[in-house]
């Protein structure tokens, strides 16, 4: 048996591992999805069975008991302005962090790569949110999940602003532009798939996090989808149609977004990691 038949082999078998080792996610998946529909009686059997009648029902319970309108509301604007203004930081920084070839510049992005293995300190950041005066508010979440998303976000525009040539910013400034033209009418446009990737994955750990919402926002008018999964819950531990059904309306955005945008997010983390 010659080599490259070896090897197509090895490939084979190890595509077959990796398409079982997928039903570990698919079938909870499948499980959640068809447990959504059916009545409280026959959801406990937890069984991959289709239901035996239909309950589209269920949905309009969850979200009429359940404030998913208004918690998507909360949901878009908390990771939307998060991931906006996580871009833009990011990028204006590792760009000057970047470009700058000093100390204090290599040891503030030491600094930043720091944030990628430190964990946060809840107690801590209450302290100095209520320092600040908005603790509670919608505002203090957007600039807790901006900061923590920074680190990575640094990691990747540094490794791709690195490959961008110094002799264009050299260029501009012979014209007379600025370091902010430079920024955002040379470097931004050729940054635009790390752009997306960021504000994808962004989106995404946000989207998905309860860990900041039930610490710091204390009005139920403000709490975010996975919060009202959480505060559902309690109110309808015995109903795990209606569980599951909380759980697939708050899960298919992002899963949605996900799918649409896969691309962008390997295309992106390739040449980051390649041209860095």
């Amino acid at each position: 048996m010659g080599y490259t038949r070896r090897l197509q082999i090895r490939n084979y078998i190890v595509e077959a591992l990796l398409i079982l080792l997928s039903l570990l996610i698919i079938l909870p998946l499948l499980l959640m999805v068809f447990g959504s529909f059916m009545n409280s009686t026959e959801v406990l059997r937890f069984t991959l069975a289709l239901p035996e009648k239909w309950l589209f029902s269920n949905y309009v319970t969850v979200f009429e008991q359940g404030g998913l309108g208004r918690a998507f509301l909360n949901s878009i604007i908390i990771t939307g302005i998060s991931s906006i203004v996580n871009v833009v930081t990011s990028s204006a920084a590792s760009f000057i962090l970047v470009r700058r070839d000093t100390k204090l510049a290599s040891a503030l992005y030491l600094f930043f790569f720091m944030g990628l293995i430190a964990p946060m300190s809840v107690i801590t950041t209450i302290r100095v949110v209520q320092w600040l005066g908005f603790y509670g508010s919608v505002t203090s979440v957007i600039f807790i999940y901006a900061a923590l998303n920074t680190a990575f976000s640094v990691f990747l525009y540094s490794g791709f602003i690195r490959t961008i040539p110094k002799a264009l910013d050299e260029v501009a400034f012979l014209e007379g532009a600025n370091m902010f033209d430079v920024f955002f009418r040379i470097i931004t446009p050729l940054i635009l798939p790390v752009n997306a990737t960021v504000a994808i994955m962004v989106f995404m750990s946000v989207w998905n996090d309860i860990t900041i919402p039930i610490y710091f926002l204390t009005d139920s008018s403000t709490w975010t989808m996975p919060l009202s999964i959480y505060n559902f819950y309690g109110l309808y531990s015995r109903d795990w149609n209606l569980i599951f059904a909380d759980l697939v309306m708050t899960s298919l955005p992002v899963l949605i977004l996900y799918i649409l945008a896969q691309k962008y997010i390997v295309s992106g983390l390739t040449a980051g990691a390649v041209k860095g």
